[in-house]
């Protein structure tokens, strides 16, 4: 009896069934195929004289998945080779609709040295607004258990979405406790997690960490990262911390780059933290960042445009969600000056005119209720020049964060970028504009107008914003410092009329919860990042901030008032879905090693 057929008999893989689904479909703009090796688009016949695949490699990086469809998903692994001078492993993947692993079936791929033994594999063929379970196999090791889910197809009604969104997680600052509160699958009820950049941080030892409140967490290697093999080690150091894992494990994630996926404050053509003297040449190193990247993310590529991750995910009726890229696709380097003409030069791009158009057109053409965005810097505009001593203010706030006046990383420093999809939204009367931002480890709730200002704006004269925004506090980086946060964000509204809420010094996430009347934002806070006894423990209070759809009759402003928190969808994490578990994975693995055994005394 060989491996597969023993593997469906058994108790904790039940009903003998291999499905046609797999990893071959195809797309007219997006590959396909798998990642890690050559995708099995129907799961192979039993052979007698198939080789036995002996162990090969363990999982120390667990398991993702990301970028899901109505009818695909992809998801990722690393192996970890046992021979290290290994150039192909082989390796089966287990999708099921159940943890019980019912009815499964399998792909064959591989991990190759080439793509530094990272699994990724798109699956395709499944059935819409359906979770699924999902695990990996190389020789007698098998990975945890990782839970999924394809999005409901285009046009179907969809009354309802909840998803989390996060960014700025810099391992060395302190322990990933944001991510521990969101694997609580009961608690959270999510459908995706949206990760908004900033993933992983670029910085050597002792720049940009905090090791007198976390003093073993150290980036690896011990220098800032330049060469591919720099990039891996490090994406690979992340994956290996537990609560990044237990996040992954649970949810689909939506990632975008930022710029410390590269390097700090980067553009199209070079960064604020590179120097091509010492540095190397910035192409070169965009492109080692760039490979590690799509290697390490469960992110779908593009076959016909290399290095692009602006993207578009429907769900249902109800959203209609693109991912943008500010920062390395198209972006003119950042403004000298926070005044005078630069910032406002026609010429000057945070994106090209090609992702521009893609953003534009998709807004004025869509069909669903609410119409996401999710990208890096903030769209809203910001002005602290006008705040009580501006000059100490400046020299206080912590590097990368928001800066005195008109901080130009952010769209402030392209005003004619902001103007064209403001255009878009005015003239095609494009409503219900929700956009998602990280970057400034801060949290933010923004009415978006042309003109925000107090006197000589229109504010005060438009019924509605034409958008609103809702920035996501940091998972682990700094804000404000203690005394200055609290000092500031009571005067940010006077300056900043169109800002409802802010909180500067914060770690946390936010909740969003969507159906067809509103998008409510739910900001929540853990209670430490430093003490790893508290991980995943959250703050008692939160703050609660709504916009109603238009078709309410409401103007489209945010509000604060009157507000319940959410409730999760309990049937759902109860029977549809519950999270995935150690203990489902040890029941597989004791199934798939006590087959392997069987083949090997046949």
């Amino acid at each position: 009896m060989n491996r597969r057929s023993f593997i469906f008999s058994t108790a904790a893989v039940t009903t003998a069934a291999l499905s046609g689904c797999g990893g071959g479909g195809n797309s007219s703009s997006l590959n396909s195929t798998d990642d890690g090796g050559q995708a099995v688009s129907n799961p192979p016949t039993d052979s007698p004289n198939e080789a036995l695949r002996t162990p090969t490699g363990s999982f120390q990086h667990g398991v993702a998945s990301g970028d899901p469809m109505h009818d695909r998903v992809i998801v990722w692994t690393r192996i970890t080779p046992d021979d290290p001078t290994s150039e192909t492993i082989p390796v089966d993947l287990i999708f099921s609709k159940t943890p019980e692993f019912d009815n499964p079936f399998v792909i064959q791929t591989s991990a190759n040295a080439e793509r530094d033994f990272c699994v990724k594999v798109d699956v395709t063929q499944l059935t819409s607004n359906t979770w699924y379970y999902f695990a990996f196999n190389c020789g007698d090791a098998t990975s945890p258990i990782g839970r999924t889910r394809t999005f409901p197809a285009e046009g179907e009604r969809t009354r309802r979405a909840r998803f989390a969104t996060v960014s700025c997680s810099n391992l060395p600052y302190g322990h990933f406790s944001v991510y521990t509160a969101l694997a609580k699958v009961p608690e959270r009820d999510l459908d995706f997690v949206l990760h908004l950049g900033d993933y992983l941080y670029e910085y050597e030892p002792g720049n940009y960490d905090d090791p007198a409140s976390v003093p073993n967490r150290v980036h690896e290697p011990a220098n800032e990262i330049i060469s591919l093999s720099d990039y891996r080690t490090r994406h690979g150091q992340y994956k290996r911390d537990t609560d990044l894992q237990a996040v992954h494990q649970q949810y689909p994630m939506i990632c975008i780059w930022d710029d410390h996926e590269f390097t700090n404050d980067a553009f199209k053509d070079g960064a604020e933290n590179h120097t091509p003297a010492t540095e190397g040449d910035w192409e070169t190193r965009k492109a080692r960042a760039m490979r590690a990247y799509f290697e390490w993310m469960p992110v779908r590529e593009f076959t016909n445009s290399e290095g692009r991750i602006w993207r578009q995910f429907q769900y249902g009726d109800l959203i209609d969600l693109w991912m943008l890229d500010t920062r390395i696709e198209g972006r003119d380097a950042q403004a000298s000056l926070p005044f005078g003409p630069e910032r406002t030069d026609e010429s000057r791009e945070l994106i090209s005119e090609a992702q521009m158009q893609w953003l534009t057109s998709g807004l004025a053409n869509s069909q669903a209720r609410w119409k996401m965005i999710g990208q890096q810097v903030m769209f809203g505009q910001l002005n602290i020049a006008e705040l009580p001593q501006p000059d100490a203010i400046a020299e206080l706030v912590p590097y990368g964060t928001t800066q005195q006046g008109v901080n130009m990383d952010q769209w402030d420093g392209y005003t004619a970028s902001r103007n064209k999809i403001l255009d878009a939204i005015e003239q095609n009367e494009v409503s219900n504009v929700v956009i998602f931002t990280g970057d400034i480890h801060t949290s933010w709730a923004n009415e978006i107008y042309r003109n925000p200002a107090t006197l000589l704006g229109d504010l005060f004269d438009s019924q509605s914003a034409l958008a609103v925004e809702f920035v996501c506090p940091a998972v682990s980086s700094p804000g404000f410092p203690d005394g200055l946060a609290e000092a500031v964000a009571p005067l940010l509204s006077v300056t900043n009329p169109h800002v409802k809420y802010s909180e500067l010094k914060k770690r946390g996430f936010i909740l969003m919860d969507v159906d067809r009347f509103g998008t409510q934002a739910e900001y929540h806070y853990v209670t430490s990042i430093s003490d790893e006894s508290r991980k995943g423990e959250l703050e008692s209070t939160r703050k609660l901030v709504k916009v109603f759809a238009t078709e309410t009759g409401r103007p489209y402003r945010l509000e604060q008032d009157f507000l319940s928190a959410t409730r999760p969808r309990t049937t759902q994490t109860a029977f549809l879905a519950p999270p995935a578990t150690e203990a489902q994975r040890r029941a597989l693995g004791e199934a798939l090693k006590m087959s392997y055994s069987m083949e090997l005394y046949a």
